[in-house]
């Protein structure tokens, strides 16, 4: 069983000696030091300028309504998300930037010469049906000729 007992503290037993005239004004200039909270308390009215009162002043002010575990538990999930996003972007743009000067590197030299080899295709075709057209308009001359001259006719 538990036993309760009284404690009586010592500011309250001892006596208090009569404060004289210079005492008192002494005691008022003293009383700073003197106080029952630890909150800062001012009467000062610009402290109290809620118009002028940010949102970030207000959501500071809030932070001692949340436990310190809470906080604390807030904080880590906060800088976890952080950091995981922080690495992911830079792991993205270093992707990115890797691809697209592969792509340049081998992407540009590889299309110039598909273009170039087309190009060429395109000329032979034209070629051919320009003595398509000729072997039309003089059946039998383009053919002498190329015998002639040992070409094979396309």
């Amino acid at each position: 069983m538990v036993k309760l007992t009284e404690v009586e503290d010592e500011h309250f037993t001892s006596e208090k000696p009569i404060p004289s005239k210079n005492d008192v004004l002494l005691a008022e200039e003293d009383d700073d030091d003197y106080t029952d909270t630890d909150s800062d308390i001012t009467t000062d009215d610009s402290a109290l300028d809620l118009e002028n009162e940010t949102l970030y002043e207000r959501i500071a002010a809030l932070k001692d309504i949340i436990p310190p575990q809470s906080r604390r538990r807030i904080t880590s999930s906060v800088s976890s998300v952080t950091s995981f996003t922080r690495s992911s972007l830079l792991f993205s743009g270093k992707a990115l930037w890797i691809l697209s000067t592969s792509a340049f590197l081998l992407g540009v030299p590889w299309a110039l010469a598909y273009a170039e080899e087309e190009q060429i295709a395109q000329i032979e075709r034209e070629q051919g049906m320009i003595r398509g057209a000729n072997e039309m308009l003089t059946p039998g001359v383009t053919a002498a000729q190329d015998r002639k001259s040992g070409q094979p006719t396309l």
